[in-house]
């Protein structure tokens, strides 16, 4: 029988995009009534580009595929943004591109993530908390 295949992509961020190598700000300081988000990245956290170095994967466990996923052959992907702290573990994580969050997949995806370890990202030779893009995928052998 043939294993179910995990792949996991760290997805680096152009390096001059607009606004880079400044803390990301709030649009406004007083949050959606509706949705009652906390702002996202946190204030003080930086994106990779300018000044701002992008964390590099020093430690990357993979996700398990959950029994009941694999039952209900659910596979592809779960896109999230993860906050690397200056420490070069993982704070916040959000799922940006959800793939499933019945069967656990999404939840998977998260926990694994939140294991991970960077070299953290700098800016000015400093560590800073950094958010990083990475794609988890969830394929079932054919």
């Amino acid at each position: 029988m043939l294993a179910p295949v995990v792949l996991v992509v760290l997805i680096a961020q152009a390096a001059n995009a607009g606004g880079q190598g400044r803390p990301l700000e709030p649009a406004s300081a007083v949050p959606d009534p509706v949705t009652r988000e906390q702002p996202w990245p946190p204030a003080g956290v930086f994106r990779p580009g300018g000044d701002v170095t992008q964390p590099k994967v020093i430690k990357r466990p993979f996700p398990k595929y959950p029994s009941r996923a694999m039952k209900s052959k659910v596979q592809g992907r779960v896109f999230m943004e993860a906050v690397v702290l200056t420490d070069g573990t993982v704070g916040e994580v959000r799922v940006v591109g959800s793939l499933d969050k019945e069967h656990g997949l999404d939840d998977e995806a998260v926990q694994t993530l939140k294991k991970w370890r960077f070299t953290p990202g700098k800016k000015n030779d400093l560590a800073v908390p950094v958010v990083v893009e990475v794609e988890m995928s969830f394929w079932l052998p054919k």
